[in-house]
């Protein structure tokens, strides 16, 4: 079976992927500086590593308790349905709520773990009565009280 990735993650494509993962801003002459190569190289090999697939995106972090999102909660959700096409549907539901920032499907005693953001009770109460119109059974939800870490950084 071919590879998708034209070419194996050299020492320099690592170094360039762990600075840009910590700080996406980096200008590609101050990355150039810290790995030793021109800036027409680093230029090259970051547009290559999106092109494989190596740099999903680029994005800027912000806080949310000062936009006002003062709830943080993970939702377990179980549900009876398992047909594909009605998962689907409900799959696309998911996606498309704005206050749901991750969505995973699970083994074991839950179907889906959503860790999801409101910016108080009533937007909660609000939110997870839309779950239950998409069908699910059992709603499980545990409030963040506070935050210990959260990174997005690999360790590559």
């Amino acid at each position: 079976m071919e590879s998708i990735v034209s070419k194996a993650l050299d020492n320099i494509d690592i170094q360039i992927l762990d600075l840009l993962q910590k700080q996406a801003q980096l200008s590609n002459i101050e990355l150039a500086k810290r790995v030793n190569l021109s800036p027409p190289a680093i230029h090259s090999r970051i547009k290559r590593l999106e092109k494989e697939g190596f740099i999903k995106t680029q994005v800027a972090i912000l806080d949310q308790e000062k936009l006002g999102f003062d709830l943080s909660c993970f939702i377990f959700i179980s549900m009876n349905i398992h047909e594909g096409e009605k998962l689907a549907v409900l799959e696309k539901s998911l996606k498309s709520m704005p206050e749901i920032l991750e969505c995973h499907c699970l083994t074991g005693e839950y179907d889906y773990l959503l860790k999801i953001v409101s910016k108080n009770r009533n937007d909660l109460e609000t939110f997870t009565r839309k779950l239950y119109k998409l069908g699910i059974t059992r709603i499980q939800t545990s409030l963040v009280l506070r935050e210990i870490k959260n990174s997005t950084v690999l360790p590559i």
